[in-house]
């Protein structure tokens, strides 16, 4: 876990340095320079995934690592950072070639994280207690960032993902573009209560 904590933390300074200096060469503010920061899927999961594996590891006894040694919080962050990577791969990849220190913040990120977190969760989360609602409630952080990311963009006319950028591809496109990772996440989340259900069902059996 430490691991983790140490890369998550690594990776999200050096994207906010990168995107602090990027920012200020094109003479935006400071300010204007976190508000696009924060604006990321990418930049806020890796931030859970850092948050969640620094307080247990850190402040053991608080009500925060309590929060993030639930089992259902570490399988719905795993379930998110598990996106990001998909979605990276399948969609945003090849939209650009990073070099240098961004190739870096970009792996770190997009691949590393993801991969570490997702083999912390297969190896030493309990599964045992997933519900069918959690697949419900996991839908709540992507959603409330949909609705910010959307509400945001109709009044600045940014986005950060192209397939949400409503001016770009329509408004129609963008709603299915947001159903459609909206049934992602509910279709992963499904599937993981499903797995892990069967497993609890094959143990009890074995014994």
């Amino acid at each position: 876990m430490m691991l983790i904590t140490v890369l998550a933390w690594f990776g999200l300074v050096l994207q906010f340095y990168l995107t602090l200096n990027q920012s200020l060469a094109n003479h935006k503010t400071v300010a204007g320079a976190i508000v696009f920061y924060f604006s990321f899927f990418t930049i806020l999961t890796n931030l859970l995934v850092a948050l969640g594996t620094t307080f247990p590891v850190l402040a053991p006894h608080s009500r925060a690592s309590s929060f993030f040694n639930r089992p259902s919080v570490q399988t719905g962050i795993a379930i998110y950072i598990f996106v990001v990577a998909v979605v990276y791969s399948l969609v945003l990849r090849q939209l650009w070639a990073p070099t240098g220190p961004q190739r870096l913040a970009d792996f770190t990120l997009h691949d590393l994280i993801p991969f570490l977190y997702v083999a912390f969760w297969i190896f030493y989360v309990p599964k045992n207690g997933l519900r069918w609602v959690h697949a419900i409630w996991w839908l709540g952080y992507p959603f409330v960032y949909l609705v910010y990311t959307l509400i945001r963009g109709s009044m600045t006319r940014t986005y950060p993902y192209p397939f949400l950028d409503a001016a770009a591809v329509g408004y129609s496109r963008m709603l299915a573009n947001a159903t459609a990772l909206m049934m992602v996440f509910l279709g992963a989340g499904l599937a993981i209560v499903a797995v892990s259900r069967k497993l609890g069902v094959s143990v009890k059996t074995s014994n």
